[in-house]
């Protein structure tokens, strides 16, 4: 899979990708630097391995960025669109990898916990109409 972004990096292009007959787009961000090619690709897999919590992901938007020097804390933020949903998560560590690590282990259980959500209202929906029948 092929990243694009602008010719400084600054101006983030959609990447995307089929699944199941659906459109996922990805873009990615790299905020006050420019982020090498392992690191993109590391980023799209991590976001690519949530498909198997959920498959109704719609649009995801990885943002990575640096704060300090000094401090060299790297951040990871991740958005997911999901039929109308926004999930969000955000870490902070001395690594890119182990702050997108992080940020899917999150955004794993907040799918699954929204999944279950939208399962009990499908189920309370088909109650009401057998027992309305």
């Amino acid at each position: 899979m092929s990243v694009s972004t602008g010719s400084r990096g600054s101006i983030p292009r959609p990447i995307r990708r089929h699944h199941k007959g659906e459109i996922m787009q990805t873009l990615f961000t790299a905020r006050r630097f420019r982020a090498r090619a392992e690191i993109k690709e590391h980023a799209l897999e991590a976001v690519k391995k949530l498909d198997k919590f959920y498959d109704g992901i719609v649009k995801a938007s990885i943002i990575l960025s640096f704060e300090g020097a000094a401090k060299n804390i790297k951040i990871a933020e991740v958005n997911l669109h999901v039929h109308g949903v926004l999930l969000s998560a955000k870490e902070k560590s001395d690594d890119y990898r182990k702050s997108m690590d992080l940020v899917v282990e999150k955004l794993a259980s907040q799918l699954a916990k929204y999944k279950t959500k939208s399962r009990m209202k499908d189920k309370g929906l088909v109650r009401s109409l057998k027992e309305k029948s």
